[in-house]
């Protein structure tokens, strides 16, 4: 019976100790440590270094597909030309993402086609690289999930979907009215999330038009905008559809 050598032994613990960087790369990096005269204290914090930053990276990547977005934004791929009136300053300093740490709210308002979703994805995608749990829903995509649920006696498990993150992005709230039951279902997301979580709202209604959002129930509303607007930032983005652009005369 053959003994295991003390390479396969070696490969055997880092294998059950799950550090598999290191068992890639030990071999390399005790070459590299002989060239460079490490010493043992700095060879051991360059293989848990490697260590470490693969599986913050894999962690990363996690917490980006759990986020669902629809497709990857950045803020540097925003076209700041196009829409008519925004403002830069304002919405460089929320990428600070101080309101997460606040567990505040930042709140889009704009006509459709002016990047509020773009900027929502950005907002999640770097709360996702700094360490923040995110998830994105439309308003659509809520109220449907938490009527199976509460169909299917449910409900509670699947709220916790939503108030589990550290940031919730509602995307497009006003695009379809919604009825009282609707309105109920993104209440209870709402006044849970009220200063224990943050949220990012889109919504291509002014907030007086935002009865008829909710089948101008007023009490409904109210109720709504008083969780929302409270310790939140509001950003007014006006201007014409980016996706209409090429049948826009510039003229215009």
């Amino acid at each position: 019976m053959n003994r295991k050598t003390s390479t396969d032994e070696l490969n055997d613990y880092l294998t059950y100790l799950k550090l598999p960087w290191i068992r890639e790369n030990y071999n390399a990096m005790v070459t590299e440590a002989a060239k460079q005269n490490w010493g043992h204290a700095e060879f051991l914090r360059r293989m848990l270094e490697g260590e470490a930053n693969i599986r913050a990276d894999r962690s990363t990547q996690r917490r980006i597909k759990n986020a669902r977005f629809p497709v990857i934004k950045t803020l540097e791929q925003f076209d700041w030309m196009w829409p008519r009136k925004i403002n830069r300053q304002q919405i460089q300093n929320i990428f600070r993402l101080q309101f997460i740490e606040q567990k505040a709210n930042v709140i889009f308002l704009g006509g459709v086609g002016l990047g509020k979703s773009h900027l929502a994805i950005s907002l999640g995608y770097q709360a996702c690289l700094q360490g923040h749990r995110t998830l994105f829903a439309s308003a659509a995509d809520i109220i449907n999930s938490l009527s199976a649920a509460q169909a299917a006696h449910k409900l509670s498990c699947e709220l916790k979907k939503y108030l589990r993150p550290d940031l919730l992005i509602i995307d497009e709230l006003g695009f379809m009215p919604i009825d009282k039951h609707g309105a109920d279902m993104i209440f209870q997301v709402v006044s849970r999330r009220y200063e224990q979580g943050a949220v990012i709202l889109t919504s291509n209604k002014s907030f007086n038009r935002w009865p008829s959002i909710f089948n101008n129930d007023s009490t409904v509303t109210s109720a709504i905008l008083d969780r929302l607007v409270h310790h939140s930032e509001t950003v007014a983005i006006h201007g014409k559809s980016y996706r209409m652009k090429d049948r826009i005369d510039p003229d215009e």
